[in-house]
């Protein structure tokens, strides 16, 4: 009588510094649920796993703290971690992690290496560019060298994987394009969970939103010096969710402007899908992304969104502005005159979330496990 010969499950790793707050964490936490809906089982491995996120890991998630203050100092237990583990696939996100990935699976060696995916989550130029570090002016040239080294180099938009390519001098066929995993399977939940904040209340004037950290990038100054235009027409309230290392600055912007009593920094949320789904309008009002996830939540809650036209991401989610307003970076009257032209005109909520169901959980997970060699992998041999 012969045994059915036994398959060794497939294991998806996700290597990440930390599970602070931040964009990248939570798509990459979306994306282990996904994986583990798949039938895949999944490995979260953390050079720090401390952070807000830290209670939102998947059940069923193998988690790993490699316990290095630094994501450098994760080097040489991750290539350890990998010896010991052999998943069938490393998926490592945000740009430092990428070259810690590379050079761990260098030093685990094996036959045949584990299969290693970097992804991409900006451009890399842009964000070069305004690195205040030289180690962050010093990341292109440590792309273009080590990056070519993984097997596979994913992209989470059109925009990134084009800049990429120029910036490794590599062909753009070298590059997957998958977005980001942006609408959980919980979204609609979470998204109706109640708000407390009295801003929010039945017949209160309406309240426009923005997300993500104080920081450079964000541009929030042109938000405020565009909220102010507009309050001086109509009665609006402005609620900005995230926390970062230029609050105290946004704060006497604020002050400066004389909007304190219209202006809230609400912080950290660990649930801003509710204030999405009560604002009246969602803003994005950065100076360059990737992907932004932020925008594509706020419409999967229904709110009409405004952004500017950066690089990259918000052409491709927006349709060249077919499902919200473009306007140029840095341009506190575009910006105003979009969002009150969006005040009186918005789009039906159902509209937006047909089309923020693209970039929904379960599809986007799957073509993950399909570029990396996983589909189907669970499902038994006929």
């Amino acid at each position: 009588m012969l045994l059915p010969r036994l398959v060794p499950t497939p294991t998806f790793a996700i290597f990440l510094p930390s599970l602070a707050g931040g964009g990248a964490e939570r798509m990459m936490l979306n994306l282990a649920a996904g994986v583990l809906a798949e039938g895949i089982g999944v490995d979260l491995v953390c050079a720090d796993a401390r952070g807000p996120y830290l209670h939102q890991v998947p059940s069923g998630c193998r988690l790993e703290d490699l316990r290095a203050h630094r994501v450098l100092f994760a080097l040489p237990g991750l290539a350890a971690w990998l010896r010991r583990r052999k998943p069938s696939v490393l998926l490592a996100a945000m740009d430092h992690a990428n070259l810690i990935a590379i050079w761990a699976r260098l030093l685990a060696g094996g036959r045949p290496p584990v299969r290693l995916a970097v992804s991409v989550r900006s451009q890399l130029s842009v964000a070069a560019a305004h690195e205040p570090s030289w180690r962050g002016r010093t990341l292109p040239w440590l792309a273009r060298r080590f990056y070519p080294w993984a097997d596979d180099i994913i992209a989470v938009s059109e925009g990134v994987a084009d800049d990429l390519a120029d910036c490794l001098g590599i062909g753009r066929a070298r590059i997957t394009v998958i977005p980001n995993p942006v609408v959980s399977d919980d979204l609609d939940a979470l998204a109706s969970a109640p708000v407390e904040h009295p801003w929010l209340a039945p017949g209160q004037p309406p309240v426009l939103l923005a997300a993500g950290r104080l920081t450079r990038q964000k541009d929030f100054p042109t938000l405020l010096r565009a909220f102010a235009r507009l309050v001086l027409r109509r009665d609006l309230r402005l609620m900005i969710l995230g926390d970062g290392p230029d609050r105290a600055a946004l704060a006497a912007e604020i002050e400066a402007l004389g909007l304190g009593a219209r202006v809230a920094l609400l912080g950290f949320q660990a649930n801003p899908f509710r204030y999405m789904a009560r604002a009246r309008l969602f803003v994005l009002s950065s100076a360059w992304e990737g992907l932004p996830g932020v925008l594509i939540q706020a419409m999967a809650c229904g709110s009409p969104v405004v952004s500017t036209d950066c690089p990259s991401g918000p052409r491709e989610v927006l349709e060249d502005g077919r499902f919200g307003p473009l306007v140029p970076v840095g341009d506190p009257a575009a910006l105003a005159a979009a969002i009150a032209q969006t005040l009186d005109e918005p789009l039906p909520a159902e509209t937006l979330k047909a089309r923020a169901a693209d970039y929904r959980l379960a599809p986007v997970s799957r073509r993950y496990l399909g570029a990396l060699g996983l589909a189907r992998a669970a499902d038994p041999a006929p």
